[in-house]
């Protein structure tokens, strides 16, 4: 589990395509000395496993699932990545329960100045439309964001100064692609309540 909080933004530094791809990711503040092999940190929102690791880097490995629901696909050497470790118990749960099971891959459609913000717009699949509310939260490569608006095809969130630098989210413009989780807690319900 994950909090949608990222921690550090860490960079692309090689990728293996053999089958799985192997794809070695460079951090920048975040700390790796207590990070087990096995471990499980969020990448730009989805939920990897942690298979080598050095002072200042990680590896993982992205399947064949992976590639097909995720932007993983899209990566590059110098791609930038949103990281977040797992929750540990006694954390601070700053944003919201995350489970790190990216939805689906989503597009930036529109994005405008508000102030000192930034408003995004982004598609909104047909499917994951009756867990987007207006004033609920949704997770955006990782981060975990509160729904503004809510159109039939859209919908929009408010990215403050703070979120646009401490993650990739302030650099994404009109078309770029983006990994969606929607709200655990709106899918339960919607499983729970009767059809």
């Amino acid at each position: 589990m994950f909090t949608g909080i990222i921690q550090d933004i860490g960079t692309v530094t090689n990728i293996v395509k053999n089958g799985d791809w192997r794809i070695t990711v460079k951090v920048n503040a975040l700390p790796l000395a207590g990070t087990a092999i096995g471990a499980s940190i969020s990448c730009s929102g989805a939920c990897m496993t942690v298979v080598a690791k050095t002072a200042d880097s990680f590896d993982i490995q992205a399947s064949a699932e992976s590639l097909a629901k995720t932007t993983i696909k899209n990566w590059a050497t110098g791609t930038r990545v949103n990281l977040e470790p797992a929750l540990r118990m006694g954390d601070e749960l700053g944003g919201h329960l995350v489970s790190g099971h990216v939805d689906g891959v989503i597009r930036v459609t529109a994005r405008a100045p508000d102030g000192d913000s930034v408003r995004l717009q982004f598609s909104m699949p047909p499917e994951l439309a009756r867990f987007i509310a207006p004033k609920g939260s949704v997770v955006i490569d990782g981060t975990s964001l509160t729904v503004n608006e809510v159109g039939e095809r859209a919908f929009g969130v408010n990215i403050i100064p703070h979120t646009q630098h401490a993650t990739t989210l302030g650099a994404l413009r009109e078309g770029d692609a983006v990994n969606i989780e929607a709200d655990l807690i709106a899918r339960y319900l919607d499983r729970l309540l009767p059809k």
